[in-house]
């Protein structure tokens, strides 16, 4: 991408931008993969998303439909290009349509970040709680270990009861065609435990052991198109036997049998601590590092743009409406958790306010310290994004032209670790008496 940039009178810059034709494809095919993803469409083999979208959707030319997204796709290029951090997202001003096989011209108002300054750059002075690793946890989690491990056995024959585990077996049709998932020689189920329609749990429970039944019931499913539908199974069941389960004692000879990598039940102990105590540890940083930042942003002086409040604000609010989707809630129902449209309002205020200016004043501090951000830092960013894969983290926002971005969060975690290692640092007394207390008192 050729990237001109010239400055205005009000500080921004004015931002040319041409993108090549391989750049223009790439886009619009990456808009087409956003566009299937959020329609659901599935892909099929030999078939582009544009083909499978005009087969199910009608949809005669995707370029056109999705080219908006396309335009915005491009533009974190043309940012990283001049090698200036934005202080909110720049919009798009084109004078053609996107077209392959064409290179695409567009142009952007970049307002670049300002630099603001801090009342001090002396050491902060914090107060922390302690760390405290609670064995409890650990028992917790091979007793979570040993559920796993939960075996079903035979129990004394009686009518199957709601809550009751037995051995089935099963044969189930619908529409004449046999259901794989529901037909098996022997398979474990619970009643009650919602995996199966009522209609099903009705016709088990009461059951005799070795008593065979054939019976009717409805479930969803899915047509050739998509579409939920309500389908009619017809099952023979069979109940085999009576069970229980049985969860086993982590002891030595459990260790040996299924875990023979550790000595013994100790050493299984040792490893869980461990583990978890890698993980407090990492999570116990983070929360210092949070509470210096929290302390230096108390010394932020200046005014933050109207501009940037309202990215930033309408960031947050994209992010959280898709946590609140994936929870399977409406917005409404969340803002009714939050206490109401008025004091959700005052809170994400209040958030954004505090986000906006802990990072200008980590930014002000890296300045400040003459600070530089290394190949490693980077890599520290991308794993503070994705513990689980990092690499993938770089080479997503690289190849989505926002390095820009990731060199920003760099720079803030390097600011921010070195606040914490010249920190003055109190760590409370678990045993003291609480300051309410004291007060009281």
């Amino acid at each position: 991408m050729k990237v001109t940039q010239k400055k205005l009178d009000d500080g921004k810059l004015l931002i040319d931008a041409v993108a090549s034709t391989a750049e223009v494809s790439r886009a619009l095919n990456n808009a087409h993969i956003g566009f299937a993803q959020q329609m659901g469409l599935r892909p099929e083999k030999d078939k582009t998303v544009a083909e499978v979208a005009e087969e199910r959707m009608g949809v005669k030319d995707l370029d056109s439909v999705v080219q908006a997204q396309a335009v915005e796709m491009l533009v974190p290029f043309a940012i990283d290009k001049t090698g200036i951090l934005p202080a909110y997202p720049p919009q798009p001003q084109v004078k053609s349509a996107l077209r392959r096989g064409q290179t695409f011209q567009f142009s952007l108002e970049l307002a670049p970040k300002p630099d603001y300054d801090l009342e001090s750059y002396d050491p902060v002075e914090i107060t922390i709680q302690p760390l405290v690793l609670d064995e409890k946890e650990i028992d917790a989690q091979i007793a979570s270990m040993a559920e796993r491990y939960a075996e079903f056995v035979a129990d004394d024959p009686h009518p199957v009861r709601k809550g009751d585990s037995c051995l089935l077996a099963l044969e189930s049709y619908e529409s004449g065609k046999q259901v794989a998932g529901l037909t098996t020689d022997a398979r474990t189920y619970t009643t009650g435990a919602g995996l199966m329609p009522d209609g099903f749990d009705e016709n088990i429970i009461g059951m005799e052991v070795g008593e065979t039944k054939k019976f009717t019931f409805e479930g969803p499913g899915i047509d050739d198109d998509g579409n939920e539908i309500v389908e009619t199974i017809e099952c023979t069941a069979t109940v085999k036997e009576i069970q229980k389960k049985v969860i086993p004692v982590i002891d030595d000879e459990w260790v040996q049998k299924y875990m023979p990598m550790y000595k013994d039940a100790a050493a299984l102990r040792g490893s869980i601590s461990e583990s978890m105590n890698k993980q407090a540890m990492a999570e116990y940083e983070d929360y210092k590092r949070n509470i210096a930042a929290g302390e230096l942003a108390k010394r932020f002086k200046g005014r933050i743009a109207d501009e940037v409040y309202e990215a930033m604000s309408r960031n947050l609010m994209n992010s959280l409406r898709m946590q609140v989707q994936q929870q399977n809630m409406t917005w409404e129902q969340f803002i009714e958790q939050q206490g109401g449209e008025q004091q959700f309002n005052m809170m994400m205020m209040m958030q954004t306010r505090q986000m906006l200016v802990q990072g200008y004043a980590l930014d002000a501090l890296f300045r400040h310290e003459g600070l530089v951000v290394s190949d490693e830092d980077v890599n520290e960013a991308c794993r503070a994004m994705n513990p689980q894969s990092p690499l993938s983290v770089r080479r997503q926002m690289e190849e989505s032209g926002r390095g820009f971005a990731l060199r920003e969060a760099a720079e803030r975690i390097k600011a921010n670790k070195w606040l914490l290692e010249h920190a003055k640092i109190t760590v409370k007394d678990p045993k003291a008496p609480k300051q309410e207390e004291a007060a009281a008192e």
